[in-house]
């Protein structure tokens, strides 16, 4: 008798845990299809309450989004915005305005053309060219990504039991529910980064989770890929590779257990795999070809190996932002120490999940969680050599999937060992335990959301410049469009290099620098020390402007007046 390509496989199931997928499905309960014709006004009543539970969930599911967005705001007001928010805000009013591939514009390494500058002009249209609108923009993007999440870690209703499917929920929620003050504010609710990167991945997971193997789902998969390939090309390593490794490891580990006349006959029971590995493939190509389309200027960052000997400052400063990230960093006043050590229990959880597939990793049956897996590996590991890795924790933005992706690998591998150990040990001690320990995130929540809000950055200089009608001027790339989004466009101040003053064309746009359309008569320097405040131009550069006619000291900033257009001055390359 000869097997056919699905019995083939049929030893290894698609989803789940070891533990569920050697388990039988739950019988369903039979009808008493004649109770219920005999007693129809019976058998209404339970359906009308039905409906009413599920209108209130619906409802409580709906306060709690809106409140959890209402806290992420508060929480992200509390970290200053900087330029590079500032300056995709006015890229997405150009958008919004009809430069939709944004031409004339020099962007960074990262063109969020197809996420978070849409959203961006969305929300420009909405509430306007605001400071305050980065900050919406940023909670809209977290509370997104916590609801992805909690969908992913979730798993379809046809094949998770109701009552694990809600203790992955609730474990996946609550390991992202409250991000710490300070780096992770940045990495997480503020940074127009790779967290936003997060939210299409998350939905391409959920379509190839929930969706039946039929095969518009590969097609549908190599086009959500494409999409956010061409706004990151982070997604290659953290999407695309991990979708053809494990697609890869499933095929072969099913290759290997059969013989070779049979090989045949495996590949053709593995078509979802195979297609879903060629269609990250081509929108790898696809993604390539549309980016060509772009009509701005991309500045290409290569990846670089730092010296080896680097190596182990690397690995720390990449372990302080992972604990920034999972909320777990000590370092603040006492309440935010006491939070910390608190989330070191999500930092622990996480570990345990990420240690347990990998140790049955071949023969794990949830595609979505070797996914992960492996994407969260790359990343890190891509990350820890590379010359990224050599300056502050705040680069952890370059690794921020690593917190959904492990949130959401910990619920779906975790919640059948912990409702196992619940059974095993005191239900009331572990119930206890747990409530204790969302009780603390909640409140760590709370602390955060009520810190006060700080202004963006160079507040005090948008107050001076404003009550001297000082219009228009040339500055550091910090002290530039934060200026100009911070005053409502009173005050513009254009980005130079230090040491030429050349225009500083990092997400700036070249028109700004045409001396026969614009005029800037001030220049602008800071000399607050850190990376995201000291600017001090080139003395030689800054004599070839020649003698200003007035020079103000206000603070840390130093302003200086000319009677001329400064930007017919300015060297170009």
């Amino acid at each position: 008798m000869t097997s056919s390509p699905k019995d083939l496989v049929a030893a290894v199931p698609r989803s789940g845990t070891p533990e569920r997928a050697s388990a039988s499905p739950p019988a369903a309960p039979a009808r008493d299809d004649a109770r219920a014709a005999a007693q129809p006004e019976t058998g209404r009543a339970p359906a009308r309450r039905a409906s009413a539970r599920r209108l209130l969930a619906v409802a409580a599911t709906a306060l709690a989004v809106a409140l959890l967005f209402l806290a992420y705001l508060r929480v992200s007001r509390t970290y200053p915005e900087n330029s590079d928010e500032s300056n995709d805000l006015l890229m997405a009013w150009d958008m919004l305005h009809g430069n939709v591939l944004l031409h004339g514009w020099y962007l960074s390494d990262v063109s969020f053309i197809t996420t978070e500058l849409p959203q961006y002009a969305l929300l420009v249209w909405l509430f306007g060219l605001h400071t305050d609108t980065a900050h919406i923009a940023a909670a809209m993007t977290y509370t997104l990504v916590v609801i992805f999440s909690v969908l992913l870690a979730r798993g379809a209703k046809g094949r998770v039991p109701r009552r694990e499917g809600r203790v992955r929920m609730l474990l996946t929620a609550g390991l992202m529910f409250a991000p710490q003050l300070g780096v992770a504010v940045f990495v997480l609710l503020l940074s127009l980064g790779h967290i936003g990167t997060a939210v299409p991945l998350l939905l391409t997971w959920l379509v190839i989770d929930r969706c039946p193997p039929r095969p518009w789902v590969p097609v549908l998969v190599g086009l959500l890929l494409t999409w956010v390939l061409i706004a990151d090309p982070l997604v290659l390593l953290v999407a695309v590779v991990p979708l053809v490794a494990v697609c890869a490891t499933r095929v072969a580990r099913d290759l290997a257990r059969r013989q070779d006349d049979r090989a045949r006959a495996v590949l053709r029971a593995r078509w979802y795999e195979l297609s879903l590995a060629v269609a990250a493939v081509a929108a790898q190509g696809l993604a390539s070809l549309s980016g060509h389309l772009l009509q701005a200027y991309l500045h290409p960052v290569p990846y670089q190996l730092a010296p080896v000997h680097t190596w182990p400052k690397h690995a720390w400063v990449t372990a302080k932002g992972l604990l920034a990230l999972f909320g777990a960093k000590p370092e603040g006043p006492p309440a935010a120490m006491a939070f910390a050590l608190l989330h070191l229990a999500g930092v622990a959880l996480v570990a345990w999940a990420v240690l347990r597939v990998a140790r049955r990793f071949l023969s794990w049956p949830d595609m979505i969680s070797q996914i992960l897996l492996v994407a969260m590996v790359l990343n890190v590991v891509a990350y820890v050599p590379s010359t990224l890795a050599n300056a502050t924790d705040l680069n952890a933005r370059e690794f921020a999937v690593v917190l959904p992706f492990g949130a959401v690998l910990a619920g779906r591998t975790l919640a059948v060992s912990l409702l196992d150990g619940r059974r095993r040990r005191s239900p009331a001690l572990l119930a206890g335990a747990a409530g204790a320990l969302l009780a603390g995130y909640a409140a760590s929540l709370g602390w955060a959301a009520a810190q006060p809000s700080v202004p963006a950055m160079n507040a005090r200089l948008v107050t001076f410049l404003s009550a001297h009608h000082l219009t228009s001027g040339i500055g550091g790339y910090w002290e530039s469009s934060v200026v100009t989004v911070g005053s409502d466009g009173a005050v513009t101040i254009r980005a130079v290099l230090p040491g030429t003053l050349q225009p500083d064309l990092w997400e700036a746009k070249g028109s700004w620098y045409d001396p026969g359309s614009n005029r800037a008569n001030f220049l602008v320097t800071s000399s607050t020390p850190g990376f995201f405040n000291y600017w001090q131009p080139n003395r030689a550069a800054l004599a070839a402007l020649g003698r200003p006619v007035r020079t103000y000291h206000v603070g840390p900033y130093t302003v200086y007046v000319y009677d001329k257009n400064l930007l017919a001055e300015l060297p170009h390359h």
